[in-house]
C-alpha cells in the first residue's frame, strides 16, 4: 500500500531523515521503533504531508504523493492520530468526531460510522456532549482514534499512541487497535513502548538518529537481543 524510498528530511539544518526506505503492505500492521529523536514523527509527519521532504518518494498504491497538499492525503485514504492526542478541547465529544468526518458528504455512512465509533468505545457515546477538555487523558485517546477512523481512512498513521497512558489503558488500547486491523485496515504505527507495538505488529523498522538500522518480522526482532536491550529493557 504504501512505499517510502530514499526520503530525505531536514529541519533547518538538521537532517532528520537521512534517506530511509520502508515498506507497508496492504492489510498489515508495521511499526517504527526508536529512541526520542529518531526519526519517527518525522516519517509519519512527511507522510501525511505535514512536513515535506527535500528528496525521495512516498508512493501510495503506487503513486508518487510528495507535493499533494495534506488535505487531499486524507481525502486519498490517510488518517493520521498524532502524538499528543491533538483533540479540539473547546469542542464536545460528538464535534471532534464530526471533524474527522469534515472531508465527506454521505451522511448515512456518518452516522454509520458514529455508531461503530460508539460501539469500539463506549465511553466516548456517554461522553458524547461533554467538551473534549474534560475527558482523561485515555478518553482523549480513544477520541484521536475515533476521529480519524471517522474520515474512512484506508492507512492509519498512529504517533506514540500509549504515550501518558497507564498500563491497563495501553492493554485496553492495543486490544481495540487490534479489533481495527482485524476489519482489514492497514496501519503504521509508531511507539516508545516497544515491547506492545511488537506484539501487535506483522513486522517493524528500528530508526536511529534518521536511519533505518534494523528491520525483519516483528517476532524476530522482540526477541533480537540488541533490541531488547535497547528498547524493551530485557
Amino acid at each position: 500500500m504504501l512505499a517510502i524510498e530514499n526520503l530525505h528530511v531536514f529541519y533547518g539544518g538538521v537532517h532528520a531523515l537521512k534517506g530511509i526506505s520502508l515498506n507497508v503492505p496492504e492489510g498489515k500492521v508495521v511499526t517504527l521503533i526508536g529512541a526520542n529523536g529518531a526519526g519517527k514523527s518525522t516519517t509519519l509527519r512527511s507522510i501525511c504531508g505535514l512536513v515535506p521532504p527535500q528528496e525521495g518518494h512516498i508512493l501510495l498504491h503506487g503513486k508518487d504523493i510528495v507535493g499533494v497538499k495534506a488535505p487531499e492525503r486524507v481525502k486519498l485514504g490517510i488518517a493520521m492520530v498524532p502524538e499528543g492526542r491533538r483533540v479540539f478541547t473547546n469542542l464536545t465529544v460528538f464535534e471532534n468526531l464530526l471533524m474527522g468526518a469534515y472531508p465527506r458528504s454521505d451522511q448515512i455512512g456518518i452516522a454509520e460510522d458514529l455508531a461503530k465509533i460508539y460501539t469500539l468505545f463506549p465511553v466516548l457515546e456517554e461522553r458524547r456532549s461533554q467538551r473534549a477538555l474534560t475527558l482523561s487523558g485515555g478518553e482523549q485517546q480513544m477520541l484521536a482514534v475515533g476521529r480519524a477512523l471517522m474520515s474512512r481512512p484506508r492507512l492509519l498513521l498512529m504517533d506514540e499512541p500509549s504515550l501518558g497512558l497507564a498500563p491497563l489503558l495501553v492493554s485496553t488500547l492495543y486490544r481495540t487497535i487490534s479489533d481495527i486491523h482485524r476489519e482489514g485496515l492497514t496501519i503504521l504505527l509508531v511507539e516508545q513502548n516497544a515491547r506492545a507495538a511488537l506484539e501487535l505488529a506483522d513486522y517493524g523498522y528500528v530508526l536511529k538518529v534518521g536511519n533505518i538500522v534494523l528491520e525483519g518480522p516483528a517476532h524476530d526482532l522482540a526477541n533480537d537481543e540488541g533490541v531488547r536491550k535497547a528498547y524493551i529493557g530485557a
